[in-house]
């Protein structure tokens, strides 16, 4: 590569247009003083991400991958982390020296970021963990949650028959799992068991929920917006710690612009920017 390339980097989805990772990565390689590089967003399907990856030239530094490209970015890499092929996902691409791609699933310490920092989680020996929803999130929580230490999940899903990737997920991590209705009166029951929740459903889908959720110590609600969600606002009427979508999004940027760049994340500049670019309704608590 010449010395004067541009380095480049981006996120690919679709929709792509909302994404607010150019807003970290933009002011990490502000602080970093990387003036010459540029992260820009994509639109992207799951379709056309292999030939689209395939086409980028060696001034490409990595690739942010966000839905519905995130198992199609595993399996276009010719080499993946553990915690990738945990999940069956990945949400960051690495060009590697030889030709092809290194899959990543920053999501993973996204998750464990978020309920270490912004929720309080300190795990302990047993602790059992409540997960909501079964989409490709509920998967890098199920594995997030192993790497923490937590050795039994309760999934709570509206159709068992539509939870196999999560399963499938927590099974490789060694995660044991029981699943259970949105009845309240099985996820009551799951809350008293858990020390531990994690919301990956939409935003709307808890919201009659709220009261029961908030029962549990330590609270992930991945939605960011509208916010506040009733779950948030119950957890704070209860007391309790609550981490949220933009403290995940920040956390697995953290990895994402490291691996790009071979350098320490600013995290602050990275949390202030993320903080004025969303209102600064959310904290953004750091370590």
């Amino acid at each position: 590569m010449t010395d004067d390339l541009v380095r480049r980097a981006a996120v690919l989805g679709s929709p792509v247009a909302h994404s607010l990772s150019p807003v970290l990565h933009g002011a990490a390689y502000a602080a970093l003083g990387l003036t010459d590089w540029r992260y820009d967003r994509v639109e992207c399907d799951a379709e056309a991400l292999p030939a689209l990856v395939a086409g980028l030239g060696e001034e490409w530094a990595g690739l942010s991958v966000t839905m519905p490209g995130k198992r199609a970015a595993l399996a276009t890499a010719v080499e993946a982390t553990d915690r990738a092929t945990a999940v069956g996902a990945a949400n960051t691409l690495v060009p590697l020296a030889g030709g092809g791609w290194r899959a990543d699933c920053t999501d993973v310490e996204g998750i464990t970021g978020a309920l270490r920092v912004a929720a309080a989680y300190r795990p302990a020996a047993g602790d059992t963990a409540l997960v909501l929803g079964a989409g490709g999130t509920a998967s890098a929580a199920v594995v997030a949650l192993a790497d923490l230490g937590v050795t039994s999940v309760r999934l709570a899903v509206r159709a068992v028959a539509r939870a196999g990737e999560t399963l499938a997920a927590a099974e490789r991590a060694g995660v044991s799992v029981k699943t259970v209705s949105l009845a309240e009166s099985e996820v009551a029951a799951a809350v008293r068991e858990s020390a531990v929740l994690v919301s990956t459903v939409p935003a709307g889908a808890a919201d009659a929920l709220a009261e029961v959720l908030a029962a549990t110590p330590h609270v992930l609600d991945a939605v960011y917006h509208p916010w506040p969600t009733p779950l948030a606002e119950a957890v704070a009427a209860t007391g309790g710690r609550l981490a949220t979508g933009l403290d995940m999004l920040l956390h697995q940027a953290f990895g994402q612009v490291e691996q790009f760049t071979g350098l320490p994340a600013p995290r602050v500049a990275m949390r202030d920017a993320l903080r004025a670019a969303t209102g600064g309704e959310v904290p953004l608590l750091l370590d």
